[in-house]
């Protein structure tokens, strides 16, 4: 499947050097996990799932240059999808998303254990049991587009009442996930309504400005703020963390997949539009058609890949 999408957007972030970080202290590469005495949850950061999405890489090379530590429980810092985001090329950056087939698209038991084989595979089945370990997971990406940032909470209130505790950013989102396959945070228990555990997605803007390395760092400190899992001072000491805004919840009624090798919008769509008219065309799939099916419609995350079984864009409506 070809990769290469021309870029129109500035890169004002630059990758770190996450080489430092490959020896861990576990017995997987770029995988760290730190346990205090005191008793508490098990916390996980994920970062580069996808490797062009640098924002959480910057955010765990802060927290480990800092040498921050919990005061109870654990924590595990994981740079998942390196081998994408150790290929990273400015010149064409939307190419290192994965190696060979998207890692945030595999995340069901069928997948990881059944015959298939890619990089990206086995490099998820490698941090699986990182994974299983957690009780909560905040998993850090970002957009293609330049849209404000949005929480993905799945389905279960759990993981909206995460996202609330948070208190950043703006807009949740309460979605099935994908048709070409279950994301990390969708995985086993987090997904698992009568589970204890809880997990969430963070977009936190277009992939390379710069206020998205920002919110990337703000969202995992008051992750780690909201299960007291380290010291306040040692919070303050890598970002002051503002007054929350208020939040509203867009509750996706399904993903468009696009089902033909021609698929278009009709404008240059970046996200969170709301379109006011049902049956309003946005998209052609081919020589059909794709109206909005409700009046006041919101396009979440509509895509530049535009290739047959990926998700176009979800609609949703404000709860």
């Amino acid at each position: 499947m070809p990769q290469t999408i021309e870029n129109p957007y500035p890169i004002e972030l630059a990758p770190p050097d996450i080489g430092r970080w490959r020896d861990s202290n576990t017995n997987l590469d770029w995988i760290w996990r730190f346990r205090a005495d005191r008793p508490g949850p098990h916390l996980l950061v994920s970062a580069v799932v996808h490797g062009n999405e640098l924002c959480g890489a910057i955010a765990l090379d802060r927290l480990l240059a800092a040498g921050l530590r919990p005061k109870r429980g654990t924590l595990t810092l994981a740079f998942m999808n390196v081998e994408a985001y150790l290929s990273f090329d400015a010149e064409d950056p939307f190419a290192s998303r994965w190696v060979e087939e998207d890692f945030n698209r595999l995340w069901d038991p069928e997948t990881l254990e059944g015959p298939r084989d890619s990089a990206d595979l086995r490099r998820a089945r490698a941090v699986r049991p990182v994974v299983d370990a957690a009780d909560h997971l905040l998993d850090i990406h970002s957009m293609q587009q330049p849209s404000a940032p949005v929480a993905l909470a799945g389905m279960a209130e759990k993981n909206v009442a995460l996202a609330q505790g948070l208190g950043v950013p703006q807009v949740i989102v309460r979605d099935r996930g994908h048709a070409a396959g279950r994301r990390l945070r969708d995985y086993g228990r987090f997904d698992d309504p009568a589970s204890p555990t809880s997990s969430l997605l963070i977009e936190c803007g277009q992939h390379w400005e710069a206020a998205a390395a920002d919110l990337a760092l703000d969202c995992t400190l008051r992750f780690l703020r909201h299960f007291d899992a380290v010291e306040a001072e040692a919070i303050a000491a890598l970002a002051p963390l503002e007054a929350a805004a208020e939040q509203k919840v867009l509750e996706i009624s399904g993903p468009v997949t696009i089902r033909s090798d021609d698929f278009r919008f009709v404008e240059d769509f970046t996200g969170l539009e709301t379109i006011s008219k049902a049956g309003t065309v946005i998209a052609y799939d081919g020589e059909e058609p794709v109206t909005t099916p409700y009046d006041d419609c919101v396009l979440l995350m509509p895509t530049r890949r535009l290739w047959k079984g990926q998700t176009a864009v979800r609609l949703g409506r404000y709860s």
